[in-house]
């Protein structure tokens, strides 16, 4: 009983800090206490409850206003990156697991060689050809998330095709593709949404070093990871340019992570119990 308390607790603060970010992130969309971008220098660097709830920047924007629709930039990104990646990923991770062979290994080695390209060197490679944005970040990121949804579905695909209601189906005569589409894909859709979940963290993690170099959304769209590379510079006058924004990003990372661990924990029927 103690066990199962832990995991419905942890399930439960996942699921209450991801949704207060999507609840802000919504909101953003239609209202915000100031505009985001308006500039008021006669109140910059005014400290929280000193002029609006959070106080201003360098700039006389307002933080809340601007934490807000960093909130909706970095997770419409950040879903926008790992829906592409994971859509991608388990199609070649069950089609390698449903082919073998030669294809499997090819296709394996080429996500290890993706693999190996950090988001950021991907990101920096792209803003060379195409110029840094929001798309350059959603490539680079969904990119980066391609193997890791590849390799996990295949791993579990494999272990899928030795089951005995796969190999009652192929001895019926079942093509591959069928047996994939009515018995590996659905038996895949729980481990794909613990992973979903725990990939949006490391999304918007990236998302915000990506931002921090100046490879995200250009100014002056509001980022997490572009106010604290904007809040370098006043850090000994206005720390808390630098603590707001990082505590957004640490909370949504904890966020999703909890939610992951709360999802695997409920949906994998070996931890039920």
């Amino acid at each position: 009983m103690r066990r199962f308390n832990i995991r419905n607790g942890t399930l439960l603060s996942g699921a209450t800090i991801t949704g207060a970010l999507v609840a802000i992130a919504l909101l953003s969309l239609v209202w915000t206490p100031q505009v985001p971008t308006k500039m008021q220098i006669a109140a910059k660097l005014r400290p929280p409850l000193a002029h609006g709830l959070l106080g201003t920047d360098q700039f006389g924007r307002d933080l809340l206003s601007m934490l807000m629709v960093g909130a909706w930039n970095s997770l419409s990104t950040a879903v926008l990156a790992v829906a592409i990646g994971a859509t991608i990923g388990t199609l070649v991770g069950i089609f390698a697991a449903a082919r073998r062979g030669v294809v499997e290994a090819l296709l394996m080695r080429l996500c290890d060689i993706i693999f190996a390209l950090p988001p950021i060197l991907s990101a920096m490679m792209l803003g060379a050809f195409i110029g840094s944005g929001r798309f350059t970040a959603i490539v680079a990121i969904a990119t980066f998330m391609v193997p890791v949804f590849a390799r996990l579905t295949c791993a579990a695909a494999l272990q899928l095709w030795a089951r005995d209601f796969v190999l009652a189906a192929e001895s019926l005569g079942r093509s591959r593709g069928g047996i994939t589409v009515t018995h590996i894909l659905p038996n895949l859709t729980n481990l794909i949404i613990v992973q979903v979940s725990i990939q949006l963290g490391l999304a918007i993690l990236t998302e915000a070093g990506l931002s921090f170099l100046g490879l995200g959304m250009p100014p002056p769209a509001p980022t997490w990871g572009r106010m604290l590379w904007d809040a370098q510079t006043y850090l000994s006058l206005a720390p808390w340019l630098a603590i707001l924004p990082g505590l957004a990003i640490a909370l949504a990372v904890l966020g999703f992570n909890l939610l992951g661990d709360g999802l695997r924990d409920r949906l994998d029927p070996r931890l039920r119990h």
